[in-house]
């Protein structure tokens, strides 16, 4: 008995000329070529080690076409490969903030709502009152400056270019940089005006140069909150004036003043700007955590009857990067306070480490019918990690990928995820990604990775 070099079926061999000679298998199925066991030129007699080449290659040959055969039917049998783990493990459970895993309570906060978050790492270290409906006073603006920002790097505006203030703008109730109306104010004191003084006048007066009217600006910033991903926050007004339809969270907060300080760095000396005067008029910047702590550099306030004393602070301390967001405060002195003290805990309690250069693979993983054997996988960007002080050590990665990783492979494609986890918390999730192109081998190697994949 002999297998069937076309169709991968059993059949004997009885008769000394192969039936593939007549240019169909014993099945009836034409094949792409012809083998023989006899010369195809008669006029030159078959020698005895030709005949021995002969037969070992077409039994050779036969052999992994009928492992292929049987392979491709039990792929196309089975369900679609789906993630496996590098190891057996038991999936951990997910926290969502690191400070539950650290002895050190966070310090007692007189605040509605606060949030701690590491900006390295992009991990909430702590909050209260997450996701709690707030007022977001002149916190607003932090909107309203990142519209301005991105119009300035669009080259829609330039900081030389002046304004035309309108009655609309001047008439703004609230905090005011006391621009006059009908006159012209360049975008780069209307920038101060906004920032340092927070200067509602400012705001508006920005709003309508982008825009044309503040109704449509502020239908951008609900635009711009809807592709940030901050889905508990409503604009009415650029601002921050009191309405009973204009709200975010603490979280939806951190999330627009992170993003602002990572895609506009240009633009954060602003906030650290002590003082500005127009008009002949001086006013301090309302964040006192500028005069009080030098690592402090930004980022804003805010203030209303019904929000009370607001702040979003930022330090950075040794290339770490720590924002604070705290609403509700009773008094000035009361939010700088609970500010500092949140920052404070923040960075004495936790360190924050790069655990993966976004070159460096974290699993090297088994490839099939590749030109290369193995490829790393790991992230496109560098994987930092907060922990409590102390237990960077005892991180321990968990990498799930898609099993069989078949070639060809593109750079950057995305096959499973590694899951950073301490004391059987996740910490973190990051997908994982091909680090390398992998070709695809050729024919005869594609073929015996098929017959190896079958015992695997």
């Amino acid at each position: 008995m002999a297998a069937c070099l076309f169709c991968a079926a059993w059949y004997s061999k009885a008769c000394t000329v192969w039936h593939h000679d007549v240019a169909v298998c014993h099945n009836g199925r034409a094949p792409s070529f012809v083998l023989s066991q006899t010369d195809t030129n008669q006029s030159m007699p078959m020698t005895p080690r030709k005949r021995l080449f002969i037969n070992t290659a077409t039994s050779f040959a036969a052999a992994l076409a009928f492992a292929s055969a049987a392979f491709l039917s039990h792929a196309q049998d089975a369900a679609p490969a789906t993630p496996t783990a590098t190891a057996d493990a038991v999936a951990p459970a997910v926290i969502s903030q690191v400070g539950e895993l650290s002895s050190v309570p966070a310090p007692a906060l007189g605040a509605r709502a606060w949030l701690s978050l590491d900006m390295n790492s992009g991990q909430v270290i702590a909050s209260e009152n997450l996701d709690e409906r707030i007022e977001p006073a002149s916190l607003t603006k932090i909107m309203a400056a990142y519209l301005v920002f991105d119009a300035l790097e669009s080259k829609r505006l330039t900081l030389e270019q002046t304004v035309h203030v309108s009655e609309n703008a001047w008439r703004t109730e609230g905090s005011r940089m006391f621009i006059k109306p009908n006159s012209q104010v360049s975008v780069h004191d209307l920038l101060q005006g906004l920032i340092v003084q927070s200067g509602n006048d400012a705001t508006v007066a920005l709003a309508e140069a982008i825009a044309g009217s503040e109704s449509a600006f502020v239908a951008l910033m609900n635009e711009e909150a809807a592709r940030q991903g901050l889905k508990n926050t409503n604009f009415m007004n650029s601002p921050g004036l009191p309405h009973e339809d204009h709200y975010s969270t603490v979280r939806d907060l951190g999330t627009l003043a992170a993003n602002l300080i990572k895609r506009f760095p240009q633009y954060l000396h602003y906030y650290s700007q002590k003082e500005y005067t127009y008009n002949n008029i001086k006013q301090n910047n309302r964040n006192r955590l500028l005069w009080a702590d030098t690592t402090v550099d930004g980022l804003k306030t805010g203030h209303t009857k019904s929000a009370g004393y607001c702040l979003i602070a930022t330090a950075d301390r040794d290339n770490r990067r720590v924002l604070t967001v705290l609403v509700g405060a009773a008094s000035d002195s009361a939010r700088a306070e609970s500010s500092l003290k949140l920052l404070n805990w923040s960075f004495q309690n936790f360190d924050t480490v790069k655990l993966y250069d976004n070159e460096r693979a974290m699993v090297t993983a088994r490839v099939w019918e590749g030109e290369a054997e193995t490829v790393g996988l790991g992230s496109e960007t560098p994987v930092w990690v907060t922990v409590p002080r102390g237990k960077a050590e005892q991180v321990r990665p968990m990498a799930q990928y898609q099993q069989p990783l078949i070639a060809p492979l593109g750079k950057g494609a995305q096959v499973g995820e590694v899951s950073l986890s301490l004391d059987g918390h996740v910490l973190r999730r990051d997908s994982l990604h091909v680090l390398q192109d992998v070709a695809q081998a050729g024919f005869f190697s594609r073929m015996i990775d098929k017959v190896r994949l079958m015992f695997e």
